[in-house]
């Protein structure tokens, strides 16, 4: 897998070289410590994950996914933050960001969530994942309203809590985008759930999908 990092700060991104070249799989094709320069990097080394900082000096790193992803190519993107603050993850969820990885973690930690991103999964820190479970748990919702969903939308559902994307699950339930969409916006009513994020913790927890060591199973 060829890896970009794009981090302004380059004592981060020379710890983040020695940690991934202990994998032989891995293959750093370039840094970067802004916006432009990684821009430049995505055109000419087309890298398959680009794990990125939540903060390139004054930008935001998911204003550079979205520019990258103007550009084509099929670059997943991480995220790193020290941060565990629900906005910022729900930001990052909506980018349909494959990694959303903490600065604190232990060496053996990154390792493993890049694995399990180049297993086509979805890796997001376990201690942001417990903090958010615990406060839908805190205001509990309840569980009967899966008796509203149809079978069709419980499998939407389903999917959503993957982290599927519309394309994703029209793909895996063979029907078409324009289906998806409205039977996401009937989940989304009859559930009274703002977003994608909060349908990824209610299927959590109603047991539809589990998160394990911050990956979706």
């Amino acid at each position: 897998m060829k890896i970009l990092l794009v981090d302004d700060q380059a004592i981060i991104r020379r710890g983040l070289i020695s940690i991934l070249s202990s994998d032989e799989e891995l293959e750093i094709i370039g840094e970067a410590d802004n916006t432009q320069e990684a821009l430049n990097l995505f055109q000419k080394e087309m890298p398959d994950l680009a794990i990125i900082n939540f903060h390139v000096g004054d930008e935001c790193g998911l204003k550079l996914i979205k520019e990258a992803r103007k550009l084509g190519g099929t670059c997943k993107f991480a995220i790193l933050t020290f941060s565990k603050d629900r906005e910022s993850f729900q930001r990052a969820m909506a980018m349909d960001v494959v990694g959303y990885i903490s600065l604190n973690s232990h060496p053996e930690e990154l390792i493993y969530a890049i694995q399990i991103i180049q297993k086509g999964k979805k890796y997001y820190d376990p201690d942001l994942i417990d903090m958010l479970v615990q406060t839908q748990k805190e205001s509990p919702k309840d569980d009967s309203r899966l008796a509203l969903l149809t079978s069709k939308e419980k499998e939407v559902l389903q999917k959503l809590g993957m982290g599927y994307s519309n394309k994703q699950i029209a793909h895996s339930l063979y029907i078409s985008e324009n289906t998806v969409k409205k039977h996401v916006s009937q989940v989304l009513s009859k559930l009274e759930l703002g977003d994608r994020t909060q349908v990824a913790l209610f299927a959590n927890e109603t047991g539809l999908v589990q998160f394990k060591h911050g990956v979706v199973v």
